[in-house]
């Protein structure tokens, strides 16, 4: 049974894209606190959800309010010092987007580099969030996605990196996953959660399917593949009868 809590950072040291941000709410949606208020669901259903703590992190400077696209602001709950949020600390760091021209001070990326040096900590990194994960290291000699009408930049930039991002939605290598542009963040969280690592698969699928996301390829070139309702109570029903 996967551990609880699972620890979620978000990292925001200078804005973000709101819908590349957006994803980490189907991370939510498999917590034992959001599906414990939905009453269909049974109770064993329930208990099998982890616990879910999720960190908004910025920089020293930022904090507390960091300015998303949309001109939304969000209260970072942390920034790169606090002591709850050091490396080793988190199982997940998300990376949303940022302005891909933007550069960071010296400890901003430190602080994502180190995350990335912990096995137990897996860096997700969407749409240009990419450029960030960049600039800390994360891609020299990796495999990575990105945006698709930006991988010429990404690659003159990181030329050591081995991208995909013209075919493939997401892509993992290692500990570090990257996705495409914007809202393949949720077919990014999807996959990465069907892994089981932290999310039993019925609950995995029960959330994806509430939020309507993870029914596209990793392959631009694939089709959907719908995944209905009955087809997640076959699953929960096949679970326990192997029990």
């Amino acid at each position: 049974m996967p551990k609880s809590p699972v620890k979620i950072g978000v990292y925001v040291p200078g804005g973000a894209q709101l819908l590349d941000l957006a994803c980490i709410d189907i991370f939510h949606m498999m917590s034992k606190e959001y599906l414990s208020v939905i009453p269909m669901l049974p109770k064993h259903i329930v208990d099998m959800a982890p616990e879910v703590q999720i960190f908004y992190i910025t920089s020293p400077d930022t904090k507390p309010m960091v300015l998303l696209s949309a001109e939304l602001n969000i209260y970072a709950t942390h920034d790169i010092t606090d002591p709850e949020v050091q490396p080793g600390k988190l199982d997940i760091m998300l990376v949303p987007g940022p302005d891909p021209n933007a550069s960071w001070e010296r400890p901003i990326l430190d602080f994502l580099a180190e995350h990335s040096k912990c096995e137990t900590t897996d860096v997700l990194s969407v749409c240009t969030g990419i450029f960030l994960c960049g600039a800390a290291g994360l891609l020299d000699g990796r495999t990575a996605c990105g945006p698709r009408s930006l991988q010429g930049m990404i690659k003159q930039k990181h030329p050591t990196a081995k991208l995909v991002g013209e075919k493939y939605r997401w892509i993992q290598d290692g500990n570090f996953w990257s996705g495409g542009g914007i809202t393949n963040g949720n077919d990014l969280v999807a996959a990465y959660a069907r892994t089981g690592k932290h999310f039993p698969s019925v609950v995995a699928e029960i959330a994806c399917k509430m939020a309507d996301v993870g029914d596209r390829g990793q392959l631009y070139s694939e089709g959907q593949t719908i995944l209905t309702l009955g087809m997640v109570w076959i699953i929960v029903k096949g679970l326990f009868t192997k029990r």
